[in-house]
């Protein structure tokens, strides 16, 4: 079975559990690193990484942390992929290169189909439908509760 490389899925995690645990406050890195069980230094390299980006917000303070930057419907697992790609985070994703005519000619091309229809369906996946799947599915939410009213 292949799997996403490990920055790769820790990248999709963290983003993630900010949308899932972040309220009105910004989420913590200590907290996202004590919830993934990794080292927060090693965190923060992909933290700061996604900020660059555009796909979270680092907020200063002491109770700073991130947030999404953008409405969490409109970030997909696509664009923190090419995110990873970009900073060569992402090992394993270039099309294997062949000597052979089989290889070149054959294996070369099903590789770059393989990868195009995966980034197409990892483009229609939103953090939000996996947070929603993530209320299905019963996991415990740590976001401070909103009012469902103003005044």
């Amino acid at each position: 079975m292949l799997r996403p490389p490990r920055k790769l899925a820790l990248a999709i995690e963290a983003v993630i559990d900010i949308a899932y645990h972040g309220s009105a406050n910004p989420v913590q890195s200590q907290d996202i690193a004590r919830r993934l069980g990794l080292p927060r230094r090693y965190l923060e390299q992909v933290m700061q990484q996604l900020v660059r980006a555009g796909i979270l917000r680092g907020v200063r303070g002491p109770r700073g942390g991130y947030r999404l930057a953008r409405e969490r419907r409109r970030i997909t697992l696509g664009e923190i992929v090419r995110v990873l790609q970009q900073n060569g985070e992402e090992e394993g994703t270039a099309i294997p290169h062949s000597q052979s005519e089989l290889g070149a000619r054959i294996m070369a091309p099903l590789w770059g189909a393989l990868a195009e229809e995966m980034m197409e369906r990892l483009d229609s996946i939103t953090i939000e439908e996996l947070c929603r799947r993530a209320e299905r599915e019963g996991v415990k939410s740590e976001a401070e509760p909103q009012p469902d009213f103003s005044i």
